[in-house]
């Protein structure tokens, strides 16, 4: 496929859905030039949401995370998180007990504001474990990688709760040629491990898009032909674009590099409309 420049594309659309991760940012902080990109929609009155399958913290927290980087313009009400499904979830279907979760205790924020007692699976005891009702894969970090994913294992084999997961990305950019385990990935370990089925939020998944689109008046206002998705990975944000019926770019400056795109593209059938260098706007 032939590569595009960003800017040319986004006068096409009226409502921007970005992926954070890859996207935006990396390990190593907001890309260089990426708040060109949001100057120029805002100039242009093109609207623009993150949608992460961040859940390591809350939307003020991710905003704010933004902020202090220079892109004043990201506030948490242009915040769409797997987070904030899962915690949906919850409240619904999990309203007494003990909420345990891999992750660190700023991701748990999610678990907090329903008003549940939560525990970080690093505390749990396992002869002690009648009081928890459900488990919530929150962020690869804020644990011990072979004690407490062990520690999970063997809850799941005593305890029969739900197993939520608040990001369903398997892995994440770090740097411009290396990737990390996500959480999801790390769920989907635990998954087969244990035979369960575990309830999964965030992209590809339609709820997520769903929300995205319920969330924007000036989505719903413009109509999903109107809208395009902006991700670098096939089998999240384009996978789930496409089958949400809005278009897709594919950028390359995350999980996707630009030496195999073709061949992956080629392999699975997901298509992106655009592929770009990176969403920066020169």
């Amino acid at each position: 496929m032939e590569m595009q420049k960003f800017k040319a594309i986004t006068d096409r659309y009226d409502v921007i859905f970005f992926d954070a991760y890859g996207v935006l940012k990396n390990s190593l902080g907001v890309l260089d030039g990426i708040e060109r990109t949001f100057a120029y929609l805002i100039e242009k009155n093109i609207d623009y949401y993150i949608l992460t399958n961040d859940a390591s913290r809350g939307p003020k927290a991710l905003a704010q995370a933004y902020v202090e980087q220079g892109l004043e313009m990201i506030d948490d009400n242009k915040i769409i998180s797997s987070g904030m499904l899962a915690t949906e979830y919850l409240r619904l279907k999990v309203r007494t007990g003990t909420v345990t979760y891999l992750g660190t205790q700023k991701s748990a924020h999610y678990l907090e504001e329903l008003g549940l007692h939560t525990l970080s699976i690093a505390d749990l005891n396992l002869a002690d474990t009648d009081a928890v009702n459900a488990l919530v894969f929150l962020d690869d970090e804020g644990f011990d990688w072979n004690h407490d994913i062990n520690k999970i294992v063997n809850l799941l084999r005593v305890r029969n709760i739900p197993c939520v997961v608040a990001n369903t990305d398997k892995s994440y950019p770090v740097s411009d040629d290396k990737v990390s385990i996500a959480i999801g990935g790390i769920a989907d370990m635990v998954e087969r491990i244990t035979g369960r089925m575990f309830i999964k939020f965030g992209k590809p998944d339609a709820q997520m898009f769903i929300f995205a689109y319920e969330h924007s008046q000036r989505a719903q206002e413009a109509g999903k032909q109107n809208i395009l998705m902006v991700g670098d990975t096939l089998f999240t944000d384009i996978i789930g674009g496409n089958k949400f019926g809005i278009d897709t770019a594919l950028v390359l400056t995350g999980n996707t590099l630009r030496s195999t795109v073709e061949e992956q593209i080629h392999l699975t059938g997901i298509v992106p409309d655009f592929i770009c260098e990176s969403a920066v706007i020169d």
